[in-house]
């Protein structure tokens, strides 16, 4: 074996270790996975016994590694992984899903945190009311998958359209409370959802005004709830105290950037960065380079901003004040 195959064998199972869980055992995967002993699996961990090409891609499928990013170290290249847009009627679910099995993976090391530097409120704080995570499943499922289902629906309560996800947005909301969380928001991270519903209210598309209220009084809950939760650092559910599993919770406030919706999770020693595409969905790279410059640049927007959580109760008091009365002057042109 050459030297520089030998690296790169090694190489990919530093890959691989960083991408199981850290109490599986790294032998013991490579061993069920490839159907060989345990001696058999250490020679290849330790670069004495080459991996054939059906070994590779049968590990590099299971565990999600990027053959392409392995073999570029030395380019240019950026590689990124994740779903693309379908019009399938699963393709909700299926996104729902991937979520969860995102923030699984992230909850399963011991060492864990993710970074949001937030453009729009994440997903995730849509998702403590019923009603108002209906509507947001509604608006993404209609106006962004274009699903012909919902063609000629309008939002209105006599159709229950969290009914369908409620188990799988309860899995996630306790998984995502144990995972500390990091994230940089600006005045203007409430806009895309309070425009969403104005618009959908103007076009005729929510069945009657007292719904647009209501939905408008979700969002103050939740705007409450969340000051609540940077007041005591801690996450917890909607009208609940934090418990013993409760994760960190740190909220910064940046005057004059506004986020891109990029979030980043350190599990370990290896960090993956979350890009934004096609509004709701994201693509994920391990590149290490690139991993390292966002981390750093996530740090320098968090020392140029102004850490809310915990402390700073007045610049706290104000921040939310602010949001609500964008919601306020939204209630008022009803």
């Amino acid at each position: 074996m050459s030297n520089s195959t030998f690296d790169l064998q090694i190489q990919f199972f530093q890959r691989l270790k960083s991408a199981i869980p850290s109490h599986a055992s790294l032998v013991d995967e490579v061993a069920e996975t490839l159907d060989l002993s345990i001696d058999s699996a250490y020679r290849r961990i330790r670069g004495e016994k080459l991996l054939d090409l059906e070994e590779l891609s049968k590990l590099s499928r299971k565990f999600n590694i990027s053959l392409d990013n392995l073999f570029s170290l030395n380019s240019n290249s950026i590689l990124f992984q994740g779903r693309l847009p379908n019009k399938t009627a699963s393709a909700f679910m299926d996104w729902m899903e991937d979520v969860l099995a995102q923030l699984n993976l992230v909850n399963s090391f011991s060492k864990k945190h993710v970074y949001f530097l937030v453009k729009d409120m994440p997903p995730f704080h849509h998702y403590y009311h019923p009603l108002l995570a209906g509507f947001k499943f509604f608006f993404w499922m209609k106006s962004i998958l274009d699903m012909e289902s919902l063609k000629n629906d309008i939002f209105s309560t006599d159709k229950n359209y969290f009914a369908p996800f409620q188990e799988i947005t309860q899995k996630i909301l306790r998984v995502y409370n144990r995972v500390p969380t990091s994230e940089i928001w600006n005045e203007e991270s409430l806009t895309t959802t309070l425009r969403q519903i104005e618009v959908y209210h103007e076009m005729g598309l929510i069945a009657n005004s007292d719904i647009t209220n209501r939905l408008y009084q979700c969002v103050l809950e939740v705007i409450d709830h969340l000051e609540k939760m940077a007041e005591n650092g801690k996450k917890s559910f909607l009208g609940q105290s934090p418990t013993s599993e409760s994760a960190e919770y740190r909220l910064y406030v940046n005057e004059i950037v506004l986020g891109d919706n990029t979030f980043m999770a350190e599990i370990g020693d290896t960090k993956i960065t979350y890009l934004n595409h096609s509004v709701m969905y994201f693509a994920g790279s391990v590149d290490q380079q690139f991993n390292e410059s966002m981390f750093r640049n996530l740090e320098n927007l968090m020392k140029k901003s102004t850490l809310i959580s915990g402390t700073g109760e007045k610049e706290r008091k104000q921040f939310f004040n602010k949001l609500r009365k964008k919601v306020q002057a939204k209630i008022a042109l009803i």
